[in-house]
């Protein structure tokens, strides 16, 4: 039975009694579905100094200034999604990896890369401690937050969600660094959702060992987030839709997300962009390298 309709968001509907064109907002945002990749290619192509690649007339691929960040969302590969690479010696074996895979709702990603963007300039000293906006808050704390309960005896640990349908897990123990790296499924920390979340996930996000905290925690803000995601009905995958809330937005509220999210997703109109390829529907502290050069 799906939860009660969220005060001022409009009449609660069944998403098979609505065109396919018709926007309506989806809670929890975990299982609304990936959504429109939109926003993650304009902050990516409005980066300054930021480079783009086409391969075979869908993957994408986006570099840094600095030649240290890699970004990819390789449509038909394994994983799909995207993925992101950090290395301090750009012809190196990567510092840190986070994968996010095809299933993964594009609010999540959004926010990592969003906050990669911004910091990666001055090497994240802003979300380091004594920047500005440093908050010291961690993935795990911030999580709690939003009253998801510890797994107690779980390994690796894992924190679930009050509705049990998206968790937060991080592995403990000695494992090494390469694995991760090479393996996403062994990586650190790990978000998911779906009916079971644990053992069939619909999606999972790996970030491995030492992908700076902040990151994370940006993406952990949108995980736990459960202000409702537009999307299109048929956007909200079939077995998810017994376990969310859809409502139709209310005018003044639609035109206020629409503004917000072009303010999050581009300093200039979508139009200055250029056509990307359709897309299918203990805790980490940033360090410098640590292998010696």
């Amino acid at each position: 039975m799906p939860a009660p309709t969220p005060p001022g968001l409009g009449t609660q509907l069944a998403p098979d009694a609505l065109g396919s064109d018709t926007e309506v907002l989806v809670s929890p945002g975990y299982l609304a579905g990936p959504g429109p990749n939109l926003a993650i290619f304009n902050t990516l192509g409005n980066a300054a100094g930021w480079t783009r690649t086409v391969a075979f007339g869908t993957d994408a691929y986006f570099t840094s200034p600095c030649q240290r960040v890699r970004v990819a969302n390789p449509v038909e590969s394994y994983y799909g999604g995207w993925t992101i690479s950090y290395a301090e010696d750009p012809l190196g074996v990567p510092d840190w990896i986070t994968t996010f895979d095809r299933n993964t709702p594009s609010e999540i990603v959004a926010a990592f890369t969003e906050t990669l963007v911004h910091g990666l300039h001055n090497n994240f000293a802003d979300y380091l401690s004594g920047g500005k906006r440093y908050t010291g808050t961690s993935p795990a704390s911030l999580i709690a937050r939003h009253r998801w309960e510890p797994v107690h005896g779980s390994r690796p640990f894992r924190s679930v969600s009050p509705d049990g349908h998206a968790a937060y897990q991080m592995r403990a123990g000695w494992l090494h660094e390469y694995d991760e790296l090479i393996s996403p499924e062994k990586s650190t920390w790990r978000m998911s959702a779906g009916p079971d979340p644990v053992y069939t996930p619909a999606w999972q996000a790996f970030f491995s060992r030492y992908t700076p905290q902040h990151l994370i925690a940006a993406s952990a803000a949108a995980f736990a987030d459960r202000t409702p995601v537009l999307r299109a009905p048929d956007q909200i995958p079939d077995r998810h839709r017994s376990l969310t809330t859809v409502t139709l937005p209310e005018p003044a509220g639609l035109a206020q997300r629409a503004t917000a999210a072009l303010a999050r997703s581009a300093h200039v109109p979508a139009a200055a962009i250029p056509p990307y390829p359709a897309a299918p529907a203990a805790l980490a502290q940033h360090a410098g390298s640590r292998r010696q050069r």
